[in-house]
C-alpha cells in the first residue's frame, strides 16, 4: 500500500479547499501535509494511517498548548486561530472513546501484562497506545493507569 486512505482523504480535502478558495482551512491542510512530508523525508517512508494519526496528535496538542499560552497572554484573535486549527485536525481523528470504555481498556491491559505496581505502567502503556491511537488523550489515559495501579 503506497498511500494510507488519511493522506488521500487529505489530500482530496487541499484540492477542495483550493477550488473552493477556502484560505484558513487550505492553510490548515497544507500545515498538516507539511508535517506528513517531513516524516517521509525524516524517515524515508510513507506513513501509514497509523502513523498519521500519531502526527495528527501531536499537531493538536502542540495547538492546544499555544492555545493556552494565547489564551493567558489575552490574544484572544491567535487563540482563535489555534482553536480553528484543532477543529479542522480533529475532523480526521478517529471518534474518541469514552470514559467507560478507556477504563475497560485499561483494566484489560494491566491484568494481560500482570501489571500490579506503577514500576510496571510502562508495560501497560506500551500495550495501550496502539490500541487507543488517536482515540483518547494519552495524558487522560496515564492518569487512568495511575488510579488503577496505585
Amino acid at each position: 500500500m503506497s498511500d494510507s486512505n488519511l493522506i488521500a482523504r487529505i489530500n482530496e480535502d487541499v484540492k477542495t479547499a483550493m477550488r473552493s478558495k477556502d484560505k484558513p482551512r487550505l492553510a490548515t491542510l497544507r500545515l498538516i501535509t507539511a508535517a506528513i512530508k517531513q516524516k517521509e523525508v525524516d524517515e524515508r517512508i510513507t506513513p501509514d494511517d497509523e502513523q498519521v494519526l500519531i502526527i495528527l496528535e501531536k499537531m493538536i496538542k502542540q495547538r492546544k498548548d499555544s492555545f493556552e499560552q494565547f489564551t493567558n497572554a489575552g490574544r484572544s484573535e491567535l487563540a482563535a486561530q489555534e482553536a480553528q486549527e484543532i477543529s479542522l485536525i480533529q475532523e480526521y481523528m478517529p471518534e474518541q472513546l469514552s470514559d467507560s470504555e478507556i477504563d475497560t481498556l485499561v483494566s484489560e491491559a494491566i491484568s494481560s501484562t500482570g501489571a500490579a505496581s506503577m514500576k510496571e505502567m510502562g508495560k501497560v502503556m506500551a500495550v495501550l497506545k496502539s490500541k487507543l491511537a488517536g482515540r483518547a488523550d494519552m495524558a487522560q489515559v496515564s492518569q487512568k493507569i495511575k488510579q488503577q495501579l496505585s
